[in-house]
């Protein structure tokens, strides 16, 4: 399902916070007639927010009475109330009761006082901003505080196995988990070796879930100044695996990059000049730079990648500016965050989208299979990596009987 950026006043590609769009469908006729919003948990989800928060904000804003079925996973209002209708209502309650009130980051949590005032804590800017009580959904929170229970015992669960103690990291918290794998954090180690070791120790205690980053672990503030002295902090090889917007001026050269790019095909019905997309790498100095190709995955192709043949299409200018192996694998990581965030309708073509990429040589048999080997955090969550993966079996199988078949060539020949 497509996503849409959390904030749809920022029109920014590379926003880091998303969420699906909503898809709700009528159901009854006459006086019986319903709304059912069939993917509010999930919405609810990249919000940290309850969807009972959700369902009854919309029933204060329209007027209408709703019914929250948690255990169906069932969220319905009453009446004919279509999906633009309700994301709109939706950017009323993000405003509302989501955003930082002075950063206007998303990453918040909820916490009732003891006196009932409503506060959104930011984990981006540290601030603390009150909620207005003025609003009906107000005195419902105060009532339904938000619940912590789940988390810590979810927490402690994972910490008596002890697999991540092993690794010098505490059982933490994994109450804001979706937003962390969203950031497309990898985790914080010094080096890949170690990256991949906590990676594969994460999946194990917790089934596929994710990790269980505490909040502050992954707590992003995009001002200016947090962003360049993060920047300074980090170690060298981190600093190459974030795109890190604003790293120099308002944006990064690779969030310039990206943003030319849609406008270039907007204004030319989807369409791009590949010379014109070199000259302008070229005059942002990062037309050697492997972090490039993750950005022309996600910006060059589009939902008619396969259709059109856009691999083909654009297989010339993606040659030239590939010259290592760290290049290919920045392409594959920006085609796994396109096919899995952005597209994720393409998911089932991932093996034609590699089988265009190998047949261009424009990722080698081996980068490809080691890609294909475990899931990573490096650009997308896990489970979306994973899937990304499962989806790429077949081409991964083939390129390994291609392999067997060589040697057993090789072996009669000699």
């Amino acid at each position: 399902m497509a996503t849409i950026n959390i904030r749809r006043d920022v029109a920014d590609p590379f926003y880091r916070y998303k969420m699906e769009r909503i898809q709700s469908k009528i159901e009854g006729k006459g006086n019986g007639i319903k709304s059912v919003i069939v993917n509010l948990s999930s919405i609810a989800h990249s919000l940290s927010r309850d969807p009972a928060y959700v369902v009854k904000f919309f029933g204060f804003e329209l007027g209408a009475q709703v019914t929250a079925n948690p255990s169906d996973d069932r969220y319905i209002i009453n009446g004919a109330h279509d999906a633009s209708k309700l994301q709109d209502s939706l950017d009323g309650f993000i405003n509302r009761f989501v955003l930082c009130g002075k950063c206007k980051n998303p990453e918040t949590d909820l916490i009732v006082t003891k006196d009932g005032q409503i506060i959104r804590d930011c984990k981006a800017c540290g601030q603390r901003t009150d909620v207005d009580l003025r609003h009906k959904l107000s005195g419902y929170i105060v009532k339904n505080p938000p619940k912590k229970e789940k988390k810590e015992k979810k927490s402690s669960g994972k910490g008596k196995k002890g697999k991540k103690d092993k690794d010098g990291e505490s059982p933490k918290d994994s109450g804001s988990e979706g937003l962390e794998e969203d950031m497309g954090i990898d985790g914080g180690s010094d080096d890949e070796l170690t990256k991949r070791i906590r990676a594969e120790a994460k999946d194990l205690p917790s089934n596929g879930n994710g990790s269980t980053l505490k909040d502050d672990d992954w707590a992003v503030d995009m001002s200016e100044e947090a962003i360049k002295a993060r920047a300074q902090n980090l170690p060298d090889d981190l600093k190459k695996a974030l795109v890190l917007e604003g790293e120099e001026g308002e944006d990064s050269p690779y969030d310039v990059l990206g943003k030319w790019i849609v406008s270039e095909k907007e204004e030319n019905g989807g369409e791009i000049n590949g010379v014109k997309v070199y000259q302008k790498a070229q005059e942002l100095g990062i037309e050697k730079k492997h972090r490039t190709l993750q950005v022309l995955a996600q910006t060059l192709f589009d939902g008619s990648i396969i259709k059109k043949n856009q691999v083909k299409a654009h297989a010339g200018l993606l040659k030239k500016m590939i010259t290592s192996d760290r290049h290919e694998k920045a392409l594959l990581g920006g085609t796994e965050r396109f096919v899995g965030i952005d597209h994720p309708e393409l998911t089932n073509s991932i093996p034609s989208i590699l089988m265009a990429y190998y047949e261009h040589e424009l990722a080698t048999e081996e980068t490809i299979t080691n890609w294909g080997t475990k899931a990573s955090k490096k650009y997308v969550d896990v489970q979306t990596s994973k899937k990304v993966r499962k989806a790429a079996e077949p081409f991964l199988k083939w390129l390994q009987e291609a392999e067997d078949d060589d040697s057993d060539d090789d072996e009669e020949d000699e």
